[in-house]
């Protein structure tokens, strides 16, 4: 296909107006050295004059104001320890709840341990034949651990004052039998808790 003269003409008449405008940016420009400076000068004296705006100004007041709150120093209160009566010595609890057992499985194991030492309960626990002795050992050492934050006691100059499996909610499903039938499966649960006393 040939090219449209139409469309070379004005590519022409396009070319001539770019240079145009390019002389006419060379002609404002400044000709001489002198004029050159001039306009230097007065483009750094405008900057001056607006170097000291008000706004600046607020911002440092900010920047004090968050230092003070930096030097401001918050003392966290101390934690008072309490001195307790020989006479009335003090019990230190820990609870367990929803341990997936039941009460009557729990209470087989914590009836040997009641009234022993904790280095006792730890021994008997350790060497307990089921399941729910873990758990026990677990809320022993909790309970331990509560006396010597709290109290400040010595873990191994504890006995245990009481403990007792409390029954939990049970868990209701059904397994398919023959015929069509359903049979209940009740999954028990328990509420074990612990109780700690200095030793005489």
């Amino acid at each position: 296909m040939a090219d449209d003269p139409k469309k070379d003409e004005a590519e022409v008449e396009e070319k001539p107006k770019r240079r145009l405008r390019r002389t006419k940016a060379k002609d404002e420009a400044p000709k001489t050295e002198a004029a050159a400076e001039e306009t230097t000068d007065e483009a750094e004296v405008e900057p001056e004059v607006a170097e000291e705006p008000k706004a600046e100004e607020k911002p440092k007041a900010e920047k004090k104001s968050k230092s003070k709150a930096k030097d401001e120093v918050v003392e966290a209160p101390k934690r008072v320890i309490p001195v307790y009566d020989p006479e009335n010595p003090p019990v230190i609890k820990a609870h367990a709840r929803y341990v997936r057992t039941s009460a009557r499985k729990a209470r087989l194991v914590c009836d040997h341990i009641r009234g022993h030492s904790v280095t006792e309960a730890r021994m008997i626990l350790a060497h307990t034949p089921r399941d729910v002795a873990g758990d026990w050992q677990k809320l022993l050492e909790s309970a331990v651990a509560n006396a010597e934050h709290n109290l400040e006691l010595d873990g191994e100059n504890l006995r245990i004052l009481s403990v007792q499996a409390d029954e939990g909610p049970t868990l209701k499903r059904f397994r398919p039998r023959a015929m069509g039938r359903a049979s209940a499966i009740h999954k028990r649960t328990s509420h074990p808790s612990i109780s700690l006393t200095p030793k005489e």
